[in-house]
């Protein structure tokens, strides 16, 4: 398909007609089109199509489709179905009253141009570039994040699930690549053991048999892998994705011996599960878990606005696998925020995107206040409020000694990593001075007939802003400032009621970026019409239990 770029059609007076005596009042999609004219061109995307060959549908309607469809949280044919039947959309896209629409294939194909031709993010970016045009976004103003999980679009299947449906897929497509192949080299009692998913036929309630079936499984898939690296085999053969993924799936779940494979168990170390396939059809979905909830797929980081003066526009869209800590998404969030030129002033976030490192690195390398609650001192002294916790003992970092509340000196300083993988340093004091301390109660718990205080500090830059960061925490001002974090469960409230966020449309991680892209546009779009038409913010609501007897409480 080519492009022959064209500016945006005028809107037929009929149609016009039409529209505004359907909705006299105006609704979203009219009152866009009035107050923004047209948001996309077919030249931002002229680098998606070639110059040559069949004309393509104009671009900046797929792209207007694109989002009412997220909108809407309406599938491809829906979609093409509004298109041909709706008076209000037919405005919008300036069609005729009489205008067929287009085949719903050509919004996937769209989508795909999108995601091959790196433009993930075009579309969200022009509608942000038509609201920084309008004075809607403000320059380094606040902004807030906080994530959610997603769903892959697959069945999570516990691990005797797992590899017989990793071997039923890949026999399928080796019955459809290569018949002849799996002719000479299969079985005929896979046809009963494989034909149907198993979850169809259901697995033995008894561990020992689950464990028989599990083998014979593995038994069935090593003889195909056997069979396909050899030399003999077709080597195409070795490359199709469900061979690569039934040769890591049987890696995974199953160990090596001499008399053949055996079930692995954790004692014998399973991947974590960041690197565990949970599912052949989508080896980017991964198991997790975040408190009480637990979910196979991905996690969706979203970024705000959050002025009171402007609507609040999601800028920067993260998608990650679902074991991916926050912590580790926040320079990419950065990152992507300063390459678009959106980067905040005041950047309000939760717990897990904060740590002493990044208290100083994103100051530095972005000029951005990050503001949120530390993770709080887990010590026995710091949780009790009694005794010497680390923040009581003075350092001296230019000559590399920590003094106790007792005032005696330490006598070890030495560089280190924690469990986290953070560089700290450990500092040590002496068992001569720490032994008849008269506050040793205060100090150590330790029942070693030779006890000595050990205390762990992040290095000085880092120990510095971690402090700050604590102290801040404790004025009014703070806790007036981080109030505002709250307000983005309200955006991933609306994403998911009315856009199907926590579900993913599409199968692989760059997709359900690419989904959640949209999704974001499609808020964006929303957000902008409300304001434009005045729609006041929502509020949250409060039981009427709260209502009645708060009031009561309070005196």
């Amino acid at each position: 398909m080519s492009l022959h770029a064209r500016k945006p059609d005028p809107i037929p007076e009929e149609t016009a007609r039409v529209a505004r005596a359907a909705f006299p009042d105006g609704n979203l999609y009219l009152r866009m089109r009035e107050a923004l004219d047209v948001i996309h061109a077919d030249e931002d995307f002229a680098d998606l199509f070639p110059t040559r060959g069949q004309p393509a549908e104009a671009p900046w309607r797929l792209a207007l489709v694109t989002i009412f469809q997220f909108a809407e949280h309406l599938s491809d044919r829906g979609a093409a179905d509004a298109v041909r039947g709706r008076i209000d959309w037919k405005y919008a896209l300036s069609l005729e009253l009489a205008d067929p629409g287009f085949d719903h294939t050509v919004l996937s194909e769209f989508r795909t141009r999108l995601l091959m031709g790196g433009a993930e993010r075009r579309l969200l970016d022009l509608l942000l570039r038509c609201a920084r045009d309008r004075g809607l976004l403000k320059a380094r103003g606040r902004q807030r994040t906080d994530s959610t999980p997603v769903l892959a679009a697959i069945r999570a299947l516990n691990r005797v699930e797992l590899v017989a449906e990793t071997m039923r897929h890949a026999l399928m497509i080796l019955a459809t690549l290569a018949p002849a192949w799996l002719r000479a080299h299969g079985r005929p009692e896979w046809v009963k053991r494989y034909e149907r998913r198993p979850e169809d036929d259901g697995l033995p309630s008894k561990r020992a048999a689950r464990q028989e079936l599990a083998a014979i499984i593995g038994q069935d898939g090593l003889e195909v892998l056997v069979a396909v690296d050899a030399d003999d085999a077709p080597p195409w053969l070795r490359d199709l994705p469900a061979l690569r993924v039934l040769r890591s799936v049987w890696v995974q779940n199953y160990l090596p011996t001499e008399t053949g494979l055996r079930w692995r168990t954790e004692r014998e170390g399973l991947p974590p599960s960041a690197q565990f396939i949970s599912s052949p059809y989508d080896t980017d979905a991964h198991y997790a878990r975040k408190h009480t909830t637990s979910w196979v797929g991905y996690k969706v980081h979203l970024t705000e606005t959050c002025e009171d003066d402007t609507p609040n526009l999601i800028t920067a869209v993260e998608t990650t696998p679902g074991p991916v800590a926050d912590g580790a998404v926040t320079p990419r969030i950065h990152q992507d925020l300063a390459e678009h030129d959106l980067l905040p002033g005041r950047h309000v976030v939760d717990t897990g995107y904060l740590d002493a490192e990044l208290l100083v690195t994103i100051p530095e390398q972005y000029g951005v206040d990050l503001l949120g609650p530390t993770r709080k001192d887990y010590h026995w002294q710091a949780r009790a409020g009694q005794g010497f916790d680390a923040q009581g003992f003075a350092i001296d970092w230019g000559h590399e000694q920590a003094t106790c509340p007792a005032g005696h000196t330490s006598i070890s300083w030495t560089p280190a990593v924690d469990n986290r993988r953070n560089r700290v340093i450990k500092i040590k004091f002496s068992t001569k001075d720490c032994g008849p301390c008269p506050h040793r109660a205060d100090c150590i718990r330790s029942r070693k007939p030779s006890p000595r205080r050990t205390i762990t500090v992040r290095p000085h830059e880092q120990y510095e802003a971690l402090r700050a960061a604590r102290e801040r925490e404790q004025t009014e001002t703070y806790a007036a400032e981080y109030a505002r974090r709250a307000g983005i469960e309200g955006t991933l409230s609306q994403a998911v009621r009315r856009c199907g966020l926590r579900r993913s449309r599409y199968v692989g991680l760059a997709r359900t970026h690419l989904g959640h892209l949209l999704t974001a546009t499609a808020v964006n779009f929303v957000r902008i019409g409300e304001w434009l038409a005045g729609t006041p913010r929502a509020k949250t609501r409060h039981p009427p239990l709260a209502a009645v007897l708060a009031p009561a409480a309070a005196a």
